[in-house]
């Protein structure tokens, strides 16, 4: 077999992709501008290995539009200009960038004037958020559609498929006893999972394949290099970083940081993942984290490598070295999770707002108790929906800073507030 497995069972039509139902199932938003021919420029913004290249590959067959692909990492102006030059001479071309988050200012600002006239329709795919990765002019005039992480039934559903495969073509039986290791190595990612199949399949010398939690672990430890040929690594190397920040392991962090910069990783990239970390992980336990992550990412966005990599090292040691909170992304979770399923509850009255003089008096804001009127500034009231008035979305960790939280909250409520 010439072609990777991955390659060789890539889909070819919207009946043979799996997954994004949301996007492409009947009835979904992008399957019916598929059908009715009618494809804006777009951005496909997902984790790796869900299917973005494929349904861009899909999306030119099915209108049978020409296709021409670039790739950020091999692509300078020079060759979006010469690509756009021959796609002028077609109708209706698609151009699709792979990982266009690497596309820099002006290499983005060139793509801008051939979507704005229409020259070419544009697929771009990135594992990044386009909102900050793909500029405004260019963002503006794309649809962004999310693309999930793939459901175990839709793995479930590329085993099954990839192992048919090549008991067709080895002429061996396969037997999948079980699919944990192959779905933890491959973490959601489609190619990673398929790779893995081929690898275990190809190290077989027996007449049947069994595949298990066993065998897949040992091959895979043994082969990771060819395993990883893809440069699937990147996204191992980035989660060992941020969780060694988390596990306030400062030495792991700084070497896996020094890993990302050795290999030439964007350095916004990893400031921005450490922004996210400094509130999710590390929260009102030491706030200051958040404005040294933010101050982090202005730093290396002006000054870029090599000496960005001191405000990393500096930014990476001060957030595995402060103590860790959740409780307020947990609140954030805790809360629209009961959003979802309480659905639009009304406002209390007294905490309305009552602009009119007929709102005023049918008792819009008539109970309601001004805080700054009270010693302390503070009142007790109600502040949740009917019904919510005790639950709890917001829980203090045990660190110094929520412990004293918790006291202060006890003080005020005289200790009925609950977390």
């Amino acid at each position: 077999m010439n072609k990777p497995l991955a390659e060789v069972l890539r889909p070819h039509s919207l009946s043979e992709y799996i997954g994004q139902g949301h996007l492409v199932g009947e009835g979904a938003v992008l399957r019916k501008a598929i059908e009715e021919g009618n494809i804006p420029s777009m951005i496909l913004w997902g984790p790796p290995g869900v299917g973005k290249t494929t349904l861009a590959y899909i999306i030119a067959k099915s209108i049978s539009a020409p296709f021409y692909t670039l790739s950020a990492i091999n692509s300078g102006v020079k060759e979006v200009r010469e690509l756009i030059d021959k796609a002028k001479e077609e109708k209706n071309a698609i151009l699709f960038v792979d990982e266009i988050h690497r596309f820099s200012k002006n290499q983005q600002d060139s793509l801008l004037g051939a979507v704005e006239q229409g020259i070419v329709r544009l697929i771009g795919a990135t594992t990044e958020n386009p909102s900050f990765e793909v500029i405004s002019p260019l963002l503006s005039r794309c649809q962004v559609y999310i693309l999930k992480s793939l459901e175990k039934e839709d793995l479930t559903k590329i085993v099954n498929r990839a192992c048919d495969y090549m008991e067709q073509i080895r002429g061996k039986k396969i037997e999948v006893k079980e699919t944990e290791a192959l779905f933890r190595i491959s973490g959601g990612d489609a190619r990673k999972l398929v790779n893995a199949i081929e690898l275990v399949c190809s190290q077989s010398g027996t007449d049947e394949i069994i595949i298990d939690n066993k065998t897949v672990s040992g091959v895979i430890q043994q082969n990771l290099g060819m395993y990883d040929k893809k440069g699937e690594n990147h996204y191992d190397i980035i989660s060992a970083f941020i969780k060694s920040l988390r596990g306030s392991d400062p030495n792991a962090a700084v070497y896996w940081l020094a890993r990302m910069i050795v290999s030439g990783e964007d350095p916004k990239f990893i400031a921005r993942r450490m922004l996210i970390l400094a509130s999710e992980d590390i929260g009102n336990a030491n706030p200051n984290a958040l404005l040294l992550a933010n101050a982090c990412f202005d730093a290396v966005t002006k000054i870029g490598y090599p000496e960005c990599r001191i405000i990393l090292s500096q930014t990476a040691v001060y957030l595995a070295t402060s103590p860790k909170s959740n409780s307020t992304y947990m609140a954030i979770n805790n809360a629209i999770s009961l959003v979802e399923k309480t659905g639009d509850l009304p406002v209390p009255l007294h905490l309305r707002n009552a602009p009119t003089k007929l709102m005023k008096d049918i008792g819009y804001g008539a109970d309601y108790k001004y805080s700054h009127d009270f010693q302390g500034h503070f009142v007790q009231q109600q502040f949740m929906p009917d019904g919510l008035e005790h639950t709890v979305l917001y829980r203090p960790c045990d660190n110094n800073r929520e412990n004293q939280t918790k006291q202060t909250l006890k003080a005020m409520w005289n200790g009925t507030y609950q977390y």
